[in-house]
Formats: C-alpha cells, sequence, structure tokens
C-alpha cells in the first residue's frame, strides 16, 4: 500500500478520496522542515500547497518518493528540476484556481482605485471624511496584462466589462489567441508600461521574471500608474515600488503576494514579519488568498490527489515536468498506450542492443501531437531493462544515457489502415520493426511483428512464439499449456511465405512460468518463444 503525506492544509475531499482508493494518507499539517526530513523516506508521495518547500535535502531523504503534488497553480517551492532527474513527477492543479485568483486580481483593481479598504479602515475608527478617499473609475482606463494564460485572459475579459480598454504581453501567445481574448498584443514589455493605467502580472516565477519589474520599468510607467500582483512574490523589485509610491510616481499597489511572505499561522502578538510596503497607505496587501475561496480549494484538493493517484498507479498524467500535452488528452490516449505497449515488445522478445529507435506516424496521426506518444515508446522499451523505475518524466534522460538515438518523422502515406504507429530498432547489422494501431478511438491492435503481419489486440500476458510453418505446431501448444493448467483467451498467427516460418501471439489468462517457456520452446518445430507482459 503506497504512503502519501500531507504537509499543508487542504480541503478534505481530496483527503478522503486517496484513503477511498486505498493509500495511507498521513496529514501532519505544518510539519516542520526538520521533522518532514525525519520521516519522509516513508512516503511514496507528497502533497503540499505554497507552504512547504520541497527541495533538495528533502528529495535526497526522500528515497521512496515517487511524485510530488502542488494543490494549485505555482511550484516555485518545489525543485522541479531534481524532481526530473530523479524521476520524480512533479503534478499540480493549474485551472482548479483559475477563477479564483483572476477574481481576486479584478477585486483588488477595483478596491486600488476606489480607496475602500482605507475608506473602510478609517469608518472603523469613526473617521467618516468621504473627501480624503475620493477614487478613480475604471471605464475608459487602460489595464496592462503581463502574461495572458488561463489567469490573465480571464482577468482581461472581466476588465473589458468594466470597460477598460485592454493590452497584453506574452512572448509565447500568437496573434490569433490575443484576437481571441479580444486583447491588444503588444510586442514588447515597456510598451506596456508606458501606456498603462493598472498593471496586473500573470505569469509563473522563474529566474527571467526575478524583479521583471524594477526602478527602470517603473520609471517608464505612467504618473500615477497602479501595480497589481496575484501571482507571484519576487516579481516586482519592492524597494523601487516603495520608492516609485512616496515620490508619486505611483499611485499606489495591491499585492497578494511579497517576495519575502510571514508565517501565515501565528497569531498578531507572535507575528515578527514587516515589509516597509505595509507603512503605505497607498499600498493594500492581502496574506496569500488568491487560491482561497471554498471552490477552488475543493477543485484543488480533489485536482491534486486524483493526480497523484493516476502516478502512484503507474497511469499517464500531464506533469509539470514533462512536455506540454497539446491537443484532446482523451483523444491521444489510446495511441500513448498503443505507443508504450510497441516500445515494451523488443527486450521482450529480443536480446541485440539497439543504438537507435526511429518512430514513423502514419495517416490520421500526421495532424496529432505526437511527442507524448513518442516518449511513452521510449518508456515502454526502458521500462522491461531498467533497474530503476522509468516514467514519462526521465524516460528521454535515461534514454540519452544509454545513447540510444531517437528519431521521429510522420508521412501522410497509408493504405489499409486510418492510423499506424511504425516503431524501427536499428541494430549493429539490421533493423527490425513492430507496427500497431487504434480503431474505432480506442480498440488498440499490434498489425505487424518484425515483418510479420498480424491483428492482434496486447492483453496483459501473451506469448510470442516462432515457429516452422509446418501442421500440428498450434495443438501442441495448445496441449502443452492446458496440462499446466494455463487458460488460452486469444491467438493469432501469421506468415511470410508458405511452408518456411510463422509466429503466433498467444494471449493467456495469467503468466507463464519460466519452467513453461522452457518446455515450450524444446517442442519440436519451435525456433523461438518469449512471454511479454504489457
Amino acid at each position: 500500500m503506497a504512503k502519501i503525506i500531507v504537509t499543508d492544509k487542504m480541503a478534505s475531499n481530496g483527503i478522503d478520496y486517496l484513503r477511498s482508493k486505498g493509500f495511507q494518507v498521513d496529514t501532519p499539517f505544518g510539519i516542520s522542515h526538520d521533522e518532514l526530513l525525519e520521516v519522509i523516506d516513508q512516503y511514496d508521495g507528497i502533497i503540499v500547497r505554497s507552504a512547504t518547500k520541497v527541495r533538495k535535502d528533502i528529495l535526497d531523504r526522500g528515497v521512496n518518493l515517487k511524485v510530488v503534488g502542488r494543490a494549485g497553480n505555482g511550484v516555485d517551492n518545489i525543485d522541479v528540476e531534481e524532481c526530473t532527474r530523479r524521476g520524480i513527477t512533479v503534478v499540480n492543479t493549474p485551472e482548479g484556481n483559475t477563477m479564483a485568483a483572476a477574481e481576486m486580481s479584478v477585486a483588488l483593481i477595483y478596491a486600488l482605485f476606489r480607496n475602500i479598504p482605507q475608506a473602510y479602515h478609517a469608518a472603523k475608527n469613526k473617521d467618516f471624511r468621504r473627501s480624503k478617499f475620493v477614487g478613480e473609475e475604471l471605464d475608459g482606463k487602460t489595464a496592462g496584462i503581463i502574461g495572458l494564460g488561463k489567469i490573465g485572459s480571464v482577468v482581461a475579459q472581466k476588465l473589458m466589462g468594466a470597460g477598460m480598454k485592454v493590452i497584453g504581453y506574452d512572448p509565447y501567445i500568437t496573434d490569433e489567441r490575443a484576437k481571441q481574448i479580444g486583447v491588444t498584443r503588444v510586442e514588447t514589455l515597456d510598451e506596456l508600461l508606458e501606456v498603462s493605467d493598472v498593471i496586473s502580472i500573470h505569469i509563473p516565477k522563474t529566474p527571467e521574471s526575478k524583479n521583471l519589474i524594477g526602478k527602470r520599468e517603473l520609471e517608464l510607467c505612467k504618473k500615477g500608474v497602479r501595480i497589481i500582483n496575484v501571482a507571484r512574490g519576487g516579481m516586482i523589485d519592492e524597494k523601487a515600488l516603495y520608492d516609485a509610491i512616496v515620490s508619486g510616481h505611483v499611485a499606489g499597489a495591491a499585492l497578494d503576494v511579497l517576495e519575502v511572505e510571514p508565517n501565515f499561522t501565528k497569531a498578531p502578538e507572535e507575528q515578527d514579519f514587516h515589509n516597509p510596503l505595509l507603512d503605505l497607505d497607498q499600498v493594500i496587501i492581502t496574506p496569500h488568498l488568491g487560491a482561497s475561496t471554498k471552490e477552488a480549494t475543493v477543485n484543488c484538493s480533489l485536482g491534486v490527489a486524483k493526480n497523484v493517484e493516476a502516478v502512484l498507479n503507474g497511469e499517464f498524467v500531464a506533469a509539470v515536468n514533462m512536455p506540454p500535452v497539446s491537443g484532446d488528452l482523451d483523444e491521444l490516449k489510446p495511441y500513448i498506450d498503443l505507443g508504450e505497449k510497441l516500445g515494451a515488445i523488443y527486450y521482450q522478445t529480443e536480446t541485440e542492443r539497439v543504438h537507435k529507435i526511429e518512430v514513423v506516424y502514419s495517416g490520421d496521426l500526421v495532424d496529432k501531437p505526437t511527442k507524448m506518444i513518442t516518449l511513452a515508446i521510449v518508456k515502454g522499451f526502458l521500462s522491461v531493462v531498467s533497474e530503476s523505475e522509468v516514467n514519462y518524466v526521465n524516460a528521454q534522460l535515461k534514454l540519452n544515457e544509454l545513447g540510444v538515438e531517437l528519431v521521429e518523422s510522420k508521412s501522410s502515406q497509408l493504405e489499409k489502415y486510418t492510423n499506424l504507429i511504425t516503431v524501427k530498432y536499428h541494430r549493429k547489422n539490421n533493423t527490425v520493426s513492430v507496427s500497431g494501431t487504434v480503431f474505432a478511438k480506442d480498440a488498440i491492435r499490434i498489425v505487424d511483428f518484425y515483418g510479420y503481419k498480424l491483428d492482434f489486440e496486447p492483453t496483459k500476458y501473451v506469448l510470442a512464439l516462432q515457429n516452422k510453418d509446418v501442421p500440428g505446431i498450434i495443438g501442441k501448444v495448445g496441449t502443452l499449456l492446458g496440462e499446466n493448467n494455463i487458460n488460452i483467451a486469444a491467438m493469432q498467427w501469421g506468415r511470410k511465405e508458405r511452408g518456411i516460418k510463422a509466429v503466433s501471439f498467444v494471449s493467456v489468462d495469467s503468466e507463464v512460468p519460466d519452467e513453461v517457456l522452457n518446455k515450450l520452446r524444446k517442442i519440436d518445430g519451435i525456433l523461438k518463444a518469449s512471454k511479454m507482459k504489457f
């Protein structure tokens, strides 16, 4: 039974879900870093939010870790690169808090323009002099959105609903996508800074985005600009922002995140945190509430639980440290499954070393994103022989370590099938290949096995036989399996030329013991016998 530790408080629905699936889930919310170091070796998975830091020292001790889950969007508290090197999958819930973060951003924009927190605080202290809190309207003003991903796009649409002109800077978004959102796309950050009345940040925290807005950038901004950050701390130079507000060049800022954040569980009398921006009336600071809605908490909790479950069950899941999956994932899954099986065939039936794997996609697959299918082929190929776990995260790294070249190509020429995946294994003196196709959306078939034509469904336990093309072989095989209480579920055979050689794929209901396999090899006429497990 796999064990999972949840170190940051999250909604109970995700924890209950994992327990219902048979996982042991421990929930020492708020566990210290030192305490976590002492116990992490006991766990197969860890789920965190933003408080727990999963760095190299945790990963060094977490010798059994297979997955790190983040109940939320950002993963800057996780050493993703080190996880990738170790083959540990990192999953998050990028869509679970989209609406919560977007609404928080828009709420802070309204609050900043209308001085709502300042007026509320004054009223609570019996100061009702409303002339002190004259604000500005959003209608007709320009909002600059940095990052037009899921959250940034929602913010843009909501601000357009408020009558604002919205411009966006995102070097990765296409003009077509910007047009679809309704945003005017600018080519450089400087262009956005120079014309925006309010600037809202919606990009991930990376080394490149650290201090994205500093002294120079603030000086480029219009006088009276307002700055919003509900993404990640550290993307604004806080000293430069403080100085720009004090000078009057920046009218104010609303920050849900800071470069260094306080302990969010300490009582006020215990709190030793201070930031100079807290001293400025023009600054609204909230305690990292971007994802803090009931709906987002529930969505993120169940979402990360299901992703962690999938990883621990060896299933495909779109992870942070995997190539991005474009297209419809449900549509791709049968091809990914087929690819893994095609990769797993080679070292279960052959022993000669491979120096290059060539993957050829034909028919309808020419127009589909095939990167993940190729990765699945590599995973299947290596899983048979690797001493350590191979998954979608580390498969390419492990193949590179072996020095095996990987080539992918596409061909629209195809006669018999609507789609076909052919995997060619290049060896020192020759090349062998296997091919498969997907029928009716999810029916997987092996249709070519080292040059022999078949139409075979790869079930869990399969015998691959090569024999002389003479009468009686299949009967002998069936008799031997029956004598050993091994039931045959299906059988397919094929040949190139009559009377020379044939191959048979035999599906059986249970794994064939080695001693039975050796007896099969001794049957007169059997040239080769291998067992495969998918």
